[in-house]
């Protein structure tokens, strides 16, 4: 079972959540696949037992000992990556350049190389409550969707020659392509939220993305006690559009101090409120028909 956890923005503590169920009862695979900044590695300290080379795109670099500046190249690219300087050298623009090959074809020297970027990597390996598999998309490169899709195949690889029968998928926040990336074929969806009006407008974009995969989708109400007015809002709202509100979670400032000890608030202090609602949630979460 994949168990897909989002949120619309930033902020709504679907992160430390996520932490929390995966350090709840039967080992799982946990996935970061918020490959842009990843962050349960800091909680979880994994010993990686795997690491691999993303390959998230290419640069056209000019190899000047073969150019003859002809321009042709200039002349093809839609990116308008490629320009010829005053002194009639012709330059690219490795920001501009979209590593499309094109370039690479067309020109009569084969006088330019499509370099690799590699820096990005994805890892897997163990930790205290099973495996973890994660990606860090290095700064600048791109194709986070693709990353998202490679952590998403390890980890059920993972599960599979393990004998893992839980994949807990933490998303990144927002509605672009490493969301979707997430979302895609998993069989729950738990949209993390909290009682601000940015969070229900976030949190009806995210039902929005959801609802076009046709996916279960539950909601839970993060740090509810702070505005009791949005929460409201937030539960009629859910209730309105088919969303089941599976939980509301009040603000806890212990969460912080689990984090700074490298634990989940369920390791931390199990036995206060807001662990134990925790708990409850995972449970109903894992026993909803899909």
């Amino acid at each position: 079972m994949e168990i897909a956890i989002i949120s619309g923005k930033g902020g709504t503590g679907k992160s430390s959540i996520s932490a929390s169920f995966a350090t709840i009862g039967d080992r799982v695979v946990i996935a970061d696949c918020d490959v842009d900044a990843a962050n349960l590695y800091l909680i979880f300290n994994p010993l990686n037992e795997e690491e691999t080379i993303y390959v998230s795109g290419h640069n056209a670099v000019i190899n000047y000992d073969l150019c003859t500046d002809c321009g042709l190249c200039e002349d093809y690219c839609r990116f308008d990556a490629i320009s010829t300087r005053e002194d009639g050298r012709v330059i690219i623009s490795e920001i501009s350049c979209d590593g499309c090959f094109l370039c690479s074809r067309i020109c009569p020297e084969k006088a330019i190389d499509m370099i690799p970027n590699d820096k990005s990597r994805m890892y897997s390996g163990s930790f205290r409550s099973g495996k973890m598999v994660y990606g860090k998309l290095a700064p600048g490169e791109e194709n986070t969707g693709k990353l998202v899709n490679m952590v998403r195949e390890k980890a059920r690889e993972t599960a599979r020659e393990n004998g893992i029968d839980t994949i807990i998928l933490d998303g990144p926040p927002g509605i672009g392509c490493p969301a979707i990336s997430t979302i895609t074929g998993a069989d729950r969806v738990v949209i993390v939220t909290e009682p601000t009006l940015s969070g229900l407008l976030d949190l009806r974009r995210a039902a929005d993305v959801v609802r076009k995969f046709s996916l279960p989708a539950y909601a839970i109400i993060n740090k509810h006690d702070l505005n009791t007015e949005m929460c409201r809002q937030i539960e009629e709202w859910c209730n309105q559009n088919g969303i089941r509100v599976i939980g509301k979670l009040p603000f806890d400032s212990r969460i912080t101090e689990a984090m700074i000890q490298s634990k989940s608030i369920t390791e931390y202090n199990p036995q206060i409120d807001i662990s134990k609602k925790l708990e409850e949630i995972w449970k109903k979460i894992l026993n909803q028909s899909k």
